[in-house]
């Protein structure tokens, strides 16, 4: 079991163990030390716009110089931009600093490889075990070279672009962008703007601490207001370093990733894209969209909770599309990692092509009513290991019957433990979510 990484990165509270300037600095020469044994190295960083950004963007930096790295400096850019500008730029490894959604008080780091996938459990161990041995500086002679690159946002903004359909094009929408006060906020506007969208943008001014604050992809209120008020066809929100994607339609409504995802595999299908007729979700995938995927014998393959389970399961099979409810969504047809800007121009392109609305599109499937209720964990164990708690699960699933499901597991990304309960009885799941909820608390 791994020490320090959970399912996306190393991630915690600023100034509490490991989330220190000190333990990134060693994170950097420890990455960079497993680096060079191949050779010559060299490394790009970006991050978001959570305040603490600029003292880890320096740590990092001076890590890998002091193993002998050579690091190119991007500023706040988006995690998928990382993923391809590592490509574009010849690196061996790209870093983002980041807590993806969490709030400014947190940070950490995540990172690419050479191929723009994240890396796997053997470099994770590898890079453990560099972090177990004293850290030594390259002599002076061998210290890495750094340097900023100015050209990497259009590049990234470009890149975007090129993976919208040249005969489409999206003058007829009126669309709201929220970008979470985050790593989007210089890039948004100029991909849908260019492609044609008359386009109105929220939260897109960080300050360096409202970062995910009551915005973006993990609160869309302010987005669906917006979209109301201002008669919009389409909301699109972001999270704070740009790989989770929920949209918004014209009444309101939250659209989230499951049903995104859902709607870029009827279309997919239909044009001949979707490869190996498959799609890849996770174990809080809703039945309702399984059903629905079922329905149009598009074969559905459950993954781990987390986008790089999903991208293994991916590969595994040789698909091409899979995600998440909370709205990673990988379409590795276009890039190698989950990327919202990248997931939202592919629902646009449906709705360009279709003539549909996304309210249309999204009614075409029924979602089960889902309860998550999130609790607070000091606990290394995990729940389903007690026995009360497994008791309380199995009379839980016998109420249900075959027509819903429990999912109960720790978070790899916070300090919590999940609830989730299914059931076509939206009454039945919450009734159901609670009694599990008080029985995990009082344990």
């Amino acid at each position: 079991m791994s020490n320090f990484f959970g399912t996306d990165g190393i991630r915690g509270e600023v100034g509490k163990a490991p989330i220190t300037a000190d333990f990134i600095l060693k994170v950097g020469w420890a990455v960079g030390s497993v680096l060079r044994e191949s050779g010559s190295a060299s490394v790009i960083i970006g991050k978001d716009t959570r305040v603490s950004g600029y003292l880890f963007e320096s740590a990092l930096e001076a890590g890998f110089l002091s193993a002998g790295v050579n690091v190119g400096m991007l500023g706040p850019m988006p995690s998928p931009a990382i993923a391809y500008l590592t490509q574009a730029f010849g690196a061996d490894a790209g870093v983002v600093i980041s807590a993806s959604h969490n709030q400014f008080q947190d940070n950490g780091v995540k990172f690419f490889s050479s191929k723009g996938v994240k890396f796997g459990d053997d470099v994770q161990k590898a890079i453990e075990d560099k972090l177990s041995t004293p850290m030594l500086s390259v002599d002076s002679a061998s210290i890495g070279k750094a340097k900023r690159y100015g050209q990497a946002l259009g590049r990234y903004i470009e890149f975007c672009k090129s993976t919208f359909d040249k005969n489409c094009d999206l003058s007829n929408l009126k669309i709201i962008i929220d970008c979470a006060n985050g790593a989007t906020y210089h890039i948004a506007e100029d991909v849908f703007s260019e492609l044609g969208a008359s386009v109105l943008m929220i939260n897109n001014n960080p300050d360096g601490y409202n970062i995910n604050r009551d915005c973006g992809a993990t609160d869309t209120r302010h987005l669906q207001q917006e979209v109301k008020d201002q008669n919009a066809d389409i909301g699109i929100a972001f999270d704070g370093d740009g790989d989770r994607l929920i949209m918004v339609d014209h009444k309101g409504e939250e659209v989230d990733g499951d049903e995104l995802v859902a709607i870029i595999a009827a279309s997919w299908k239909k044009a001949g894209y979707l490869k190996s007729n498959t799609v890849v979700g996770t174990k809080m995938t809703n039945l309702g969209i399984r059903k629905a995927l079922a329905e149009q014998d598009i074969k559905f393959i459950e993954a781990n909770v987390g986008d790089r389970y999903v991208m293994e399961k991916l590969i595994q099979n040789e698909a091409v599309l899979g995600g998440e409810g909370s709205g990673h969504i990988i379409c590795l047809n276009k890039s190698t990692s989950g990327d919202a800007i990248i997931a939202a121009l592919q629902v646009l392109e449906v709705i360009a092509k279709s003539g549909k609305s996304l309210n249309t599109l999204k009614n075409n499937m029924s979602k089960f009513p889902q309860i998550l209720i999130n609790i607070k964990t000091n606990t290394q164990q995990d729940p389903i290991d007690n026995k009360v708690i497994n008791e309380a699960i199995k009379s839980v699933e016998k109420k249900l019957s075959n027509s819903g499901r429990v999912l109960i597991r720790k978070s790899g990304t916070e300090p919590l433990i999940r609830v989730m309960v299914e059931s076509d009885n939206l009454d039945l799941a919450r009734e159901s979510a609670n009694y599990l909820a008080e029985i995990i608390k009082n344990k």
